[in-house]
């Protein structure tokens, strides 16, 4: 379970010991970029609390010195992941608008379903979403219109940051150069999932905003997420997307530049 984090110190603790305390015994791996609220040094002292026991150590961190980027975050932590041999890795935010609950169903829809891309998805049944406004609601569900439309990739949440991936889906897309860093980055990795042929599912859950902590979005966010699907759909014509059985395998090397592994 890789969830990234930047000013979250309202919000860790609670989100690592549920997870930590789902049925399914997910690890959980921070990715820190710098947070000058604490947060990576709450996530040291629970480490300490929960390796206490004779157990594996399932809470991890990885620190990068400064901002740079929600896209970067989550590719720390996927390579971090295929390093050390996870078959499944999930992704989430750290502020409870993904309810940990529903990490046990997206798992099950890969280890159990035969999925190798589950999507927590706002708008699978409708629109589920509490606490945002209607313009932000608005916004998010055209988005997923124009994403559509413009790639005729067929899943009703693109956008969406909920998600579990299986090894062998990762291990594929980390060998393309993923270009964007914030709206987009989620677009592209569920764009390159379904060029390359896996088997892609939506799972509805409801997302509820935020209520504690300050949100990262920006109008910077959407710009690139416009202009990044138009620079997709286009690169994509000149691309050939390999099924995955043909490709040879490939070794996805942890690249983490400015990071200290905890």
């Amino acid at each position: 379970m890789v969830i990234p984090t930047y000013n979250e110190i309202e919000n860790i603790e609670a989100i690592i010991r549920k997870v930590l305390s789902l049925p399914v015994p997910f690890d959980v791996l921070i990715v820190d970029d710098g947070s000058p609220d604490g947060t990576a040094r709450r996530v040291v002292e629970l480490q300490r609390e929960y390796g206490a026991s004779d157990l594996p150590l399932r809470l991890h961190l990885l620190e990068r010195r400064g901002k740079l980027g929600l896209g970067t975050a989550y590719l720390t932590g996927f390579r971090w992941a295929l390093e050390h041999g996870f078959r499944y890795v999930c992704e989430m935010d750290a502020d409870f608008s993904h309810n940990p609950d529903d990490l046990v169903r997206l798992y099950k829809a890969c280890a159990n379903g035969g999925n190798d891309v589950a999507i927590g998805s706002r708008y699978i049944t409708g629109v589920n979403v509490v606490n945002w406004p209607m313009g932000r609601v608005l916004m998010s569900y055209f988005a997923g219109i124009y994403v559509r439309y413009i790639t005729s990739m067929p899943v009703m949440d693109p956008t969406a940051g909920f998600i579990c991936y299986s090894r062998e889906v990762l291990e594929t897309i980390l060998q393309n150069n993923i270009r964007f860093v914030g709206y987009a980055f989620q677009i592209e990795m569920k764009f390159l999932a379904w060029k390359y042929g896996y088997r892609i599912t939506e799972v509805p859950i409801i997302f509820t905003d935020r209520t504690k902590g300050v949100s990262k979005m920006s109008s910077g966010i959407f710009k690139e997420a416009v202009f990044g699907v138009l620079q997709m759909k286009i690169g994509s014509f000149f691309r050939h997307y390999i099924p995955p059985t043909k490709q040879p395998p490939k070794p996805i090397p942890i690249q983490i530049e400015s990071t200290e592994a905890v």
